[in-house]
């Protein structure tokens, strides 16, 4: 069986958009520099918002115009419009420009420090009276499947959009295999369904090439790898949400993505990993478990 090995990096300048494909990257202590470096607010509910409520977001790519640094966490970023038009964080109409391309007014963010605990707090009332309506809506479950597990996660992350000091969903950083991506892209032509498991649809940092077929990352929680000078946790498996079926460039819009994901892996894909050591990754690097 062939060692698992790092086969693709990815990072999202800003929250929700398409983002850069990368040979290598630095993991700091709080997850992948420069990831989600910039995040959209809704200036009619309030609240960093991002595809879920905003999918044309999803029709959007971003790249930094410099690379960060830790003292310059959010450098400029060059944006490319769902049009192709070219524009930037810097403009003094980019709020505009966002607002107008998505249709409902937003404002444009880079990381606030985590003292900043308003910035990052979910709107009032934001879940309504019934939590389980809420929670269905947001992961795409249907009457009848289960709602996803939440307890490995952060408590706060009930009262913030993102924990603060930071725009991530739950925690840093997000590997997937192959291996799942083959699993279920073969279930689902046998099926005759025949969605497209993209890696696209799933954003995912790191993607680990595997053997075989299946969720060997399900098994994984708990462990600790190295992969290039980087040590990182399995801390937790990711539930999907509803962005993973919005149709976006040339994917179509897919509830049967959420259907499959419930059926084959409980409503999961991927794990997420906290950083215990800092250091850089490369594409090819061997994944040494310790």
């Amino acid at each position: 069986m062939t060692r698992p090995k790092l086969a693709e990096l990815y990072r999202y300048p800003i929250k929700s958009m398409g983002g850069e494909q990368l040979a290598s990257i630095y993991c700091t202590r709080t997850g992948i520099r420069g990831d989600r470096a910039w995040a959209l607010k809704d200036e009619t509910t309030g609240g960093i918002k991002g595809g879920k409520r905003f999918p044309e977001l999803m029709n959007m790519r971003a790249r930094f115009k410099r690379e960060p640094t830790d003292a310059l966490k959010s450098p400029p970023v060059a944006i490319t419009l769902a049009d192709g038009q070219q524009v930037s964080s810097s403009d003094s109409d980019i709020n505009e420009t966002l607002s107008k391309a998505v249709g409902s007014p937003l404002s444009l963010w880079p990381l606030l420090p985590d003292d900043q605990v308003e910035h990052y707090r979910r709107p009032a009332g934001e879940q309504g009276n019934n939590i389980e309506d809420y929670l269905r809506e947001v992961f795409a479950r249907e009457p009848g499947e289960p709602l996803p597990d939440l307890s490995a996660f952060p408590k706060e992350l009930f009262i913030y959009e993102s924990l603060p000091g930071t725009y991530f969903d739950a925690l840093p950083i997000l590997l997937m295999t192959n291996a799942a991506l083959r699993t279920l892209q073969r279930i689902s032509q046998e099926a005759g369904v025949n969605s497209l498991f993209d890696i696209r649809r799933f954003r995912p940092n790191l993607l680990i090439d595997v053997d075989g077929e299946g969720f060997p990352e399900n098994d994984w929680v708990g462990r600790r790898a190295a992969i290039g000078e980087a040590v990182l946790k399995v801390e937790t498996i990711c539930p999907r949400c509803v962005m993973t079926t919005h149709g976006f460039a040339d994917l179509p819009q897919d509830a049967k993505i959420m259907r499959q994901l419930v059926q084959q892996n409980g409503g999961n894909l991927g794990v997420y990993l906290n950083v215990e050591e800092p250091g850089a990754i490369t594409v090819g690097d061997n994944v040494t478990w310790l």
